[in-house]
Parts: structure tokens; sequence; C-alpha cells
């Protein structure tokens, strides 16, 4: 990889969203972030990068693909690195032989797959960048099956518009579901080539700690949206009743919902 890597559109998307996603962390605990006007002006400006990015980036556009040579020797594991659970540990002991990815809400065929099942349906292999609100970057290769094969066979009802992705990891610490991590994505991004469940992590399985049997990656946004220890699927026709209503674990606490670069 270049010691000078070209400064793109994509690289300047990032850092900037960066820069302003570490200021709204440092916050999120702050009386100031809990004001109604500060969530008010938040709102509206998410509203209007997400507009902004729609205008300048096709649905169909790619995020960019390297090379077998430039996978990234230490690809960070970041957020929840294992999961605390023993129903966990038991699946994760019998090579989650036993687990089933479960895909309900608005659907016309509830689905329970196992990994096998999954491994089984037309696979997608894709070297990209993953890029962290925290500012750092890597490059890793996936291989998983596209969303939008399981929402095809899972029949997608017309009034669905959100896809939610509930995961096994409590990263909130509560004890029960409110912690657990969660995220959701438009069907413009469910839809995408690019947005997959992987569950290889450069030619193996994909390691606990990279969020083992199954995570979501949807490569033309930011590291949070791209959740670990995925256990369920849901469609839904909104996000207001989803928890705090902001459609993730981090949109709850502040983040951006729709976090496109």
């Amino acid at each position: 990889m270049s010691a000078k890597p070209k400064l793109d559109r994509r690289g300047f998307l990032t850092r900037g969203l960066a820069i302003a996603g570490a200021t709204l962390a440092g916050g999120c605990d702050s009386e100031l972030s809990e004001q109604p006007w500060v969530k008010r002006i938040l709102d509206k400006a998410e509203a209007l990068t997400y507009a902004s990015q729609r205008a300048l980036v096709s649905p169909t556009a790619l995020a960019r693909e390297y090379s077998e040579a430039e996978i990234s020797k230490d690809f960070k594991a970041n957020g929840s690195t294992e999961v605390d659970d023993d129903g966990y540990r038991a699946l994760a002991a019998n090579g989650f032989a036993d687990w089933k990815l479960k895909v309900g809400g608005l659907v016309g065929q509830p689905l329970e797959l196992s990994l096998a099942e999954l491994r089984a349906m037309p696979a997608r292999t894709q070297i990209t960048r993953h890029d962290c609100v925290e500012g750092w970057s890597c490059i890793g290769k996936w291989t998983g099956v596209q969303l939008k094969a399981l929402l095809d066979k899972a029949e997608l009802k017309p009034q669905a518009r959100y896809i939610v992705f509930y995961c096994a990891d409590d990263l909130g610490e509560t004890g029960d579901d409110d912690g657990k991590y969660y995220e959701s994505v438009g069907l413009e991004d469910a839809f995408h080539p690019q947005t997959i469940l992987a569950y290889d992590m450069n030619g193996a399985p994909l390691p606990i700690p990279h969020g083992a049997p199954l995570r979501l990656r949807v490569e033309r946004q930011l590291g949070y949206k791209m959740a670990k220890y995925v256990m369920r699927i849901e469609a839904m026709d909104g996000l207001a009743g989803i928890r705090g209503g902001r459609g993730g674990f981090w949109e709850d606490r502040g983040y951006e919902w729709y976090a496109g670069i």
C-alpha cells in the first residue's frame, strides 16, 4: 500500500465524520447532549447529511475493493470482543453447529437458518476498508451471504422500510436485552450488493473477537454500523418503537443513524 494514500471524497468524509463522532461521543453523557434543543440540531444535521450523501452517491455505487496484498496484517477488533453469556459460549464451543439465524418481522416466510445452510447459499467475497468513527482504518477480506438473498428468501413485505439486526453482546452491560447491541439499515443499503452477512474473515471462519458466527458488513458506512454477533434480523416499517427509537445502540446514545462515507 502506498505510504501516501490519495485523498479522495470517501477519505475526506471519513475523517470529517470521525472528528464529529469523537466530539459527540465525548459529550454523550453530558447535560448539554441531553438538552432537547441540542437533539433537534443534531437531528436536523443528520437529515442534511443523509440527503447530501444520497444526492452525491448513487445507491448502486460500490465501495472500493482492494487486493490481497493490501489486507491489513493486524485488523483491530473494536467494541465487544467476547460475549459474556453462557448460551453463546455453549454455541461457540460446538463451532456454532447448533446456532440459527432468525429472520422475521414484516416477511411472508420467517426463516431459521443454520450456519451450514447460510454457507450453502451463494456467497460473495470482498476486500474492503473498515473506517472507524475513532479515526482508524483497516482492510479485510470478508465472505458471506448477501443480505438481499436472505430478504428475497424471506419474502419481504411491501410495508417494510428498515432491517434491524439484534446481537448477542451486552455492550451496555445491563444484563438484559436493553443493553445488547443492535443496528439497522434502510432498504437501499440492505439491497446493496456489498451488504453481506459475513461468516469468514481473511479466508478463515470469523473469529469471536470479530463477531462470530455472523457480522454485518455494510461497506459504505462507518464501522459502528457493522453489527457483530448477529442472532436475529427483523424487517420493520419504522424504528421509533425500538429501544431508544433512533435505530441503533450508539445512535440511541447520540451517534448519527446514517453513517455513510
